[in-house]
């Protein structure tokens, strides 16, 4: 099984390469070109193993996303974000379990809630890829983020509940908000430990190597203690990673470029390796439906998919307007947002790994040794509303974003007059202090003046360089100073290497000093194309 779980994550990437490539949808064709390689021989005996996904792949995923999310933001839109993160997949668990109970009679509706809870929280990449990819407006980016941080606390909670029920083990509404309240408070009181912790051993360290392996396996330990407190180890996560993510700014700058891409490599394997495990499971679906009625299987799993899809629709309108229509403080504060962008969060419910391990994880029997009422029926049924809405929605969704204009350009060029403005008021804090040091050190004069020089050089093209980027483009203007810095200065980098690996090919240079060169031109590359 480990040499298959190799080729799945060989394969995903190779996917995902000619997806990224291409500029098509990665989670769709990932979990595509599962279903099809599902039917291959060999292939079909790889399934999913629930620990596998709940510890070692969710972990690093919430993390890496809440290091890159913006605690003020979520901060000041926490209310939008609860009802779509905490009261949402609660009403979906039940909306769920009703519809589902009504369309198979051999469902007990305590396995409907088991369904319901299992296909509650929508998945935690997709949408905002999409968004990204695509230039939601912010607010909308952060909305889909703080939801797709904090879901899965509430629905693996609600799942914990209902499958206590079903196997037997006895639980109650006033029980289940009980577990739920104090996995919340313990998880967050956990990942704030274990941020702070991290955060002090790392500001006494000086090695970004080491930082960086330390940040690795944050997540893995968080997640791990809070589920052993009883706490939920998805909330711990998400504080600490936003804890360090507020903090990051403080670390040295070696730290942060590392991290940055440590972080975005990790992403890349971990979501393309899910997604076609996805699409791998139909095998393995299929195999646990034999006897049952295939009629009565299709007639439900397409109800489902709709009381999914239609629930977050119902409720995401209603939950965004009527605040505002029974609060003048939540209007003051919140002018009504245009129904496009409520659509377009309303449309990205598309549901993931999660929903299928929390599935797969559903045990054989109940406490008495009989089998677990319905677990073939709830399986398909999740496999299918997952692979269902990631078709649906993957496929929609940019259509929708364009269709309805829901785009941040407004916004990019509000961020970028922001942005030259600090740039101004840097370089100014700069160069005077820039001045202080040259009017105190010692030295030769002429010496120190030159340095000087080139440093006020460098200042006022970084300045200038923000400015420009406001202005029109190269076709109406020309090309600007600073674009032809840039252009000429790559070029000057690129025959600076050539040298280099000339020397080392000659034998004058060792590897060893060839990668330390090569180092510093790569950076001052980096610099240049963010310039």
């Amino acid at each position: 099984m480990n040499g298959l779980l190799l080729v799945v994550a060989v394969l995903a990437l190779l996917v995902a390469g000619v997806a990224r490539a291409k500029g098509l949808s990665a989670p769709l064709l990932l979990t595509v070109v599962g279903l099809l390689a599902s039917l291959l021989p060999g292939l079909d005996q790889v399934t999913l193993d629930p620990e596998l996904v709940l510890f070692v792949v969710l972990p690093p995923l919430l993390y890496s996303a809440a290091l890159d999310s913006s605690y003020l933001a979520i901060k000041d839109n926490l209310r939008p974000i609860g009802l779509l993160a905490v009261v949402l997949p609660l009403v979906t668990t039940v909306a769920v379990a009703w519809v589902a109970w009504l369309a198979l009679p051999q469902l007990p509706f305590t396995a409907a809630l088991v369904l319901g809870a299992v296909v509650a929280p929508p998945d935690a990449v997709s949408a905002t890829a999409v968004g990204r990819r695509l230039g939601l407006p912010r607010r909308i980016m952060t909305l889909l983020g703080g939801e797709s941080l904090l879901n899965d606390a509430t629905a693996l909670t609600a799942y914990k509940v209902a499958l206590a029920v079903v196997v037997g083990t006895g639980a109650s509404v006033l029980g289940g908000l009980e577990v739920f309240v104090v996995a919340a408070v313990v998880g967050v009181a956990v990942g704030l430990v274990a941020g702070f912790v991290v955060a002090a051993v790392r500001r006494r360290l000086s090695d970004p190597v080491l930082e960086s392996a330390i940040g690795l396996v944050v997540p893995f330990l968080t997640y791990s203690a809070a589920e052993q407190v009883e706490g939920s180890g998805v909330l711990a996560v998400v504080v600490a990673g936003l804890y360090l993510g507020s903090r990051s700014s403080r670390a040295g700058f070696a730290t942060r470029l590392q991290d940055d891409a440590v972080w975005k490599a990790a992403d890349v394997i971990l979501e393309s390796f899910v997604f076609l495990l996805i699409g791998l499971q139909l095998r393995a679906v299929l195999d646990g439906l034999a006897g049952r009625s295939v009629a009565s299987l299709v007639v439900a799993s397409v109800v489902v998919l709709a009381a999914v899809v239609l629930v977050r629709l119902v409720w995401v309108f209603p939950a965004t307007y009527l605040p505002r229509l029974l609060s003048a403080r939540v209007r003051t504060r919140e002018p009504a947002p245009p129904w496009r962008g409520v659509f377009v969060v309303a449309w990205a419910g598309m549901r993931g790994v999660v929903s299928l391990a929390a599935a797969f994880a559903i045990p054989l029997t109940v406490n008495d040794g009989s089998e677990l009422p319905a677990r073939a029926e709830i399986l398909f049924l999740t496999f299918v509303v997952v692979v269902g809405t990631l078709l649906l929605h993957g496929l929609t969704l940019p259509w929708v974003i364009r269709r309805l204009g829901v785009r941040s350009d407004d916004e990019a060029r509000a961020d970028a007059v922001a942005e030259a403005a600090a740039q101004h008021e840097a370089g100014t804090a700069a160069l005077a202090r820039l001045e202080e040091l040259v009017a105190v050190e010692e030295g030769p004069g002429a010496v120190r003046e030159r340095a000087a020089g080139v440093l006020r050089t460098w200042t006022e093209r970084r300045s200038n360089a923000a400015w420009e980027r406001l202005g029109r483009t190269e076709e109406e203007v020309g090309e600007s100073p600073t674009a032809a810095f840039r252009r000429l200065r790559q070029e000057m980098l690129t025959a600076e290497r050539e040298v280099f690996i000339a020397h080392r090919d000659a034998g004058r240079i060792d590897d060893e000093v060839l990668r330390t060169v090569l180092h510093d031109l790569d950076l001052e590359e980096a610099m240049l194309a963010r310039a």
